[in-house]
């Protein structure tokens, strides 16, 4: 139990600011949607589906090959190797991508804005410089300074959004010759979006650069060659479980059943504004990545780490359970969040989002066997998998089904990741879960789900909804307490409760 509190307390900090970071930036949700139209929405979600590409390209899984090769080799020779590998290619990178800024613009459908991606390539390139300075905090065990930092950068990112959509506007309007005149131009909107990405960037590597500039000029060619063998299959796995998270944007844009490009970039809006509605469940699976990841491999030297896999297993599921109920049933104060109401036409999609995204986080507890026996290729050849599942479903049906299709696409390979990663895993590497408890709880929520869908077609008004809802979670936790008695006893606030 002392492994679990410890990946509890790592996950609480790690997961606080993670949470945090994107919590706050949900709050935005209502703003942003109330400033923007359905169309500007789409637009800044698909140039933010491809910033998540770029950073898989740019990083290419040497996050990973860290904490993979710091606990076996001298941890500072592992840091300045990736570092300066990280540095040189992010130039190298940026500079291609400039250069390609025609073409990438064409493929994105943001042809008139050419600016916005000059700027997505200066986050990419911050972000890309960030990322092995936090991964050194997180293998260092110093979640506090992880936290402040990514919760203060957040609430500079806020900051500037409000300064640039709400305070420039306000301030021209009563005086059009302010100084902000000099540079503010209305049109911009969603470039002002990424100017204030960029800006809290900067502000993170700044914060970072104690760690950022600890790295000498010593550079070890052998091991980086073995290190990149190791994460190469990582970049094919991060790349397509992009593909699977975000791409579906970006191809809604190309085949939505509609007449112009405005009106399918109103549908990826649309869609965009209703999966932020699963965001309990993303921010959870996020969380509890960045806490078990470092943590699950110094585990694995213990003799009782499957046993442990299993049990954090077991919590996670009914975690993400519990949350899918409280959006679910809950729906009708969540969808407030989106302050468009022509949104929220999508609303129907977010119960398939949300049980897509338990797949996926079940999916991630399930990947580490491949990450310990140095076969990640394994996981390169499930995400693959997964992308042609998603590929296939969004050609065929989103000229049909828009948005709906790729919701049902999402729940497809996230769920057959899950199922295939489980199976060839317990082959290789055999972790006694308890899956006939955990598809349990998952039925269970499901369940519960559409029993309250088909009560509130007879009590029709919102407290009877509440009502309803509440008992259901209710019910919920009274199985859950059932079956786990016996793990909660553990627990001093649980055992007290039981005794």
């Amino acid at each position: 139990m002392s492994g679990i509190k410890k990946l509890a307390g790592q996950t609480m900090w790690y997961g606080l600011s993670t949470i945090a970071a994107k919590f706050i930036n949900y709050i935005l949700t209502p703003y942003i949607t109330f400033k923007f139209t359905n169309a500007q929405y789409g637009e800044m979600s698909i140039i933010y589906s491809f910033i998540p590409f770029m950073n898989i390209i740019f990083t290419y899984g040497m996050e990973t090959a860290y904490f993979r090769y710091a606990n076996t080799y001298d941890a500072k020779k592992i840091y300045n190797t990736i570092s300066i590998s990280i540095i040189i290619s992010s130039i190298i990178f940026s500079v291609i991508m400039l250069l390609m800024a025609k073409p990438l613009t064409t493929l994105l459908t943001i042809e008139a804005d050419n600016n916005y991606l000059v700027l997505a390539v200066c986050i990419i390139f911050l972000d890309a410089l960030s990322t092995l300075p936090f991964a050194k905090l997180r293998q260092e065990n110093r979640p506090l300074k992880f936290a402040f930092i990514r919760i203060t950068s957040i609430l500079i990112n806020v900051f500037c959004i409000y300064f640039f959509l709400s305070l420039c506007p306000n301030w021209l309007k009563e005086n059009p010759t302010h100084w902000c005149s000099k540079f503010y131009q209305p049109n911009f909107a969603v470039g002002y979006i990424l100017i204030a990405n960029i800006v809290q960037s900067l502000f993170t590597l700044l914060l970072l650069s104690k760690e950022f500039f600890s790295f000498s000029l010593n550079f070890d060619t052998k091991l980086w060659k073995e290190m990149m063998l190791y994460s190469l299959p990582l970049i094919i796995a991060g790349f397509g479980g992009m593909i699977n998270e975000t791409f579906d944007r970006i191809m809604l844009s190309w085949w939505a059943p509609v007449q112009t490009e405005m009106a399918a970039k109103s549908e990826v809006g649309i869609y965009a504004a209703c999966y932020k509605l699963s965001i309990l469940i993303t921010l959870s699976v996020q969380a509890f990545r960045m806490g078990a990841e470092p943590f699950f491999f110094k585990k694995s030297k213990d003799a009782d780490a499957k046993k442990t896999y299993a049990r954090v297993m077991n919590f996670f599921v009914i975690t993400v359970c519990f949350m899918f109920l409280l959006v679910a049933l809950y729906l009708d104060i969540w969808k407030h969040f989106i302050q468009n109401a022509n949104m929220w036409q999508g609303l129907h999609i977010v119960p398939i989002l949300l049980l897509a995204n338990i797949f996926l986080g079940i999916y991630y507890n399930l990947s580490i066997w491949y990450k310990l026996v140095n076969k990640t290729n394994v996981g390169a050849l499930i995400t693959i998998f997964g992308v042609v599942i998603t590929l296939v479903i969004n050609y065929f049906f989103i000229p049909y089904y828009s948005y709906t299709a790729c919701a049902w696409a999402t729940f497809a390979c996230y769920g057959s990741m899950m199922v295939l990663s489980y199976v060839w895993g317990q082959k290789e590497y055999p972790v006694p879960y308890e899956w006939v408890k955990l598809c349990s709880y998952i039925f269970y929520v499901v369940a519960l789900y559409f029993i309250h869908s088909i009560l509130i077609k007879h009590f029709t008004t919102f407290w009877s909804s509440f009502t309803i809802a509440s008992l259901l979670v209710l019910l919920f936790s009274f199985i859950v307490f059932i079956k786990e008695k016996s793990e909660l006893k553990n627990l001093p606030i649980f055992n007290k409760l039981i005794k």
